[in-house]
């Protein structure tokens, strides 16, 4: 049966694919507003700024992975991967379909995770106990995981051999680089070992040895790759969203985030062609005003109010440890215990949980 307003009318649909920052924000938003239907390969949202945290305290994963369910208690959940878009409907891998009045696509990036929020906590368990029983370890990547991912694991686990190694000539390309270079000289003196301009082959390890593709030669007992993932929008390329997808795979919007040449559809977070820094906190600003928009089409109101999203001056904050960071603002950088106590403790998780309609802690 259909869902229906207050008036009997029947409820527009809107079906939201992908259930990270932006398609869980923008659906918590809208769920009084339309039938919404939320598809995501997963069963939960996870706050990811906090995935690090939780590689080297495993319990803290427990506040930061959360059943869809727990937060959307107006919205139906298909925990189904997105196969097809046509005009009015969106069919998962599956073999289901799903009509839409308004489609919004938040795929992000490509990444594998697992269904249930007891096999990723069980996840975070295995990565643990992965970095506790290892005497050293080597982190590929030097972007913001792999250097968060090395904080983390120098400050709990002091005694472990580190070593990044990253094919960029400096950490951390997306700050400035005077960022970059405080934070290079924060893991140097954790006696973190950087290699840099070179990369790591994978495929020829042998009894725990690394060769760079310098030649150099790297021991350790295991590995984490913090490379780059692709745009999440190899699934569009074959259906009727693929010619608003640029050369890079990412979809291009317009000043109100809807999908170029689509006025039902928007596209919201990390899969968006707008030139920016890719964070979590963005990803939410673009749900605010992806739902602003909808709220208003969805009343019948005018397209000449919808709203224009804008780029606000950038913040980067990098996590190094538990209580020192780096901090990047439009006229300053720094480093030390002020950008660890922004970000550093509780790595905004508490106060996610909290727009979320949660408890702070569980």
């Amino acid at each position: 049966m259909a869902a229906t307003d207050n008036s009997g009318a029947e409820k527009k649909r809107v079906v939201v694919v992908g259930g990270g920052v932006a398609g869980s924000f923008l659906a918590r938003s809208l769920q009084f507003s339309a039938h919404v239907v939320l598809m995501d390969q997963k069963e939960y949202f996870e706050i990811t700024w906090g995935s690090l945290r939780a590689m080297v305290e495993p319990s803290f994963a427990g506040r930061m992975v959360i059943n869809h369910s727990d937060y959307l208690s107006n919205v139906q959940i298909v925990a189904s991967t997105a196969a097809n878009v046509t005009d009015s409907e969106v069919f998962t891998a599956d073999g289901q379909s799903f009509a839409y009045d308004y489609l919004v696509i938040a795929t992000g990036h490509n990444d594998s995770f697992p269904r249930t929020r007891p096999e990723r906590l069980s996840h975070y368990e295995a990565e643990f106990e992965k970095i506790k029983s290892a005497s050293s370890i080597l982190i590929v990547g030097g972007g913001p995981t792999g250097v968060e991912l090395a904080g983390e694991i120098a400050v709990d686990f002091p005694e472990k051999k580190l070593t990044i190694v990253h094919r960029g000539t400096r950490l951390l390309e997306f700050v400035g680089s005077k960022a970059s270079q405080k934070t290079l000289d924060w893991l140097i003196s954790k006696k973190v070992e950087v290699l840099l301009d070179q990369s790591v082959n994978l495929d020829g390890i042998t009894d725990g040895v690394y060769q760079t593709s310098k030649g150099e030669t790297i021991t350790a007992d295991c590995h984490f790759l913090c490379t780059g993932k692709p745009v999440g929008s190899s699934w569009l390329t074959e259906t009727t969203l693929k010619d608003s997808l640029d050369t890079r795979g990412r979809l291009m919007v317009d000043e109100h985030l809807r999908v170029r040449g689509h006025n039902n559809v928007f596209g919201i977070g990390d899969i968006t062609d707008i030139k920016e820094m890719k964070q979590g906190y963005i990803a939410q600003q673009h749900a605010q005003v992806a739902a602003k928009n909808l709220k208003l089409l969805l009343k019948g109101g005018k397209e000449s109010k919808l709203a224009k999203y804008k780029s606000s001056f950038e913040v980067a904050l990098i996590s190094l440890g538990r209580k020192e960071g780096v901090a990047q603002f439009p006229l300053v950088t720094i480093s030390g215990c002020i950008p660890g106590k922004i970000k550093s403790g509780d790595l905004f998780v508490g106060k996610t949980r909290k727009e979320l309609g949660l408890k702070p802690d569980i």
